[in-house]
């Protein structure tokens, strides 16, 4: 049995502010996850040994969050046949463009479904999760279903005068 339906990774500690925020979404919908630090490039015995592992430890989804180089999410896709969604994390150097292209240009056969740059990214990476796991579970169903009614009903039919 799983002990968490998502596994949120990332390349660095620094790339926990972006990535909590797939975090949060998760726990706002209830979806089992843990987060963990895989470098492609500082611990890359790590990063294989999590990919070729993390089947077999229940996961379903993997979210990947990296920055610059950003070789975890693809590498991930290449050592496992789980679902990846690869964040771009926001880079100094090219304010994440560098990040967005590393994990887009995945060569066809290893694909790795890219979302945008930062926090807009790893929130829609965990709805994305998200809505995968609700084809097979009620309960995620509904609070995905419960989530994006209370984002309806939050935009207003005219514009405020203040």
């Amino acid at each position: 049995m799983a002990k968490a339906d998502v596994a949120i990774i990332m390349g660095s500690q620094s790339d926990w502010p972006t990535m909590k925020h797939a975090a949060d979404t998760l726990d706002q919908l209830g979806v089992s996850y843990v987060a963990r630090i895989v470098s492609a490039h500082r611990t890359p015995d790590r990063m294989y040994d999590f990919a070729k592992c993390a089947k077999a430890e229940g996961f379903k989804i993997i979210i990947a969050g990296a920055g610059g180089a950003a070789h975890l999410p693809g590498m991930t896709a290449a050592l496992t046949p789980l679902p990846v969604f690869g964040v771009p994390v926001e880079s100094k150097a090219l304010s994440g463009e560098d990040s967005l292209l590393s994990i887009v240009q995945m060569p066809a056969g290893i694909p790795v479904g890219t979302l945008a740059i930062g926090k807009a990214g790893a929130t829609n990476a965990a709805l994305l999760a998200a809505a995968v796991l609700a084809l097979h579970d009620p309960a995620i169903d509904a609070a995905l279903t419960a989530f994006r009614a209370e984002r309806t009903a939050a935009v207003a039919e005219t514009p405020s005068n203040d």
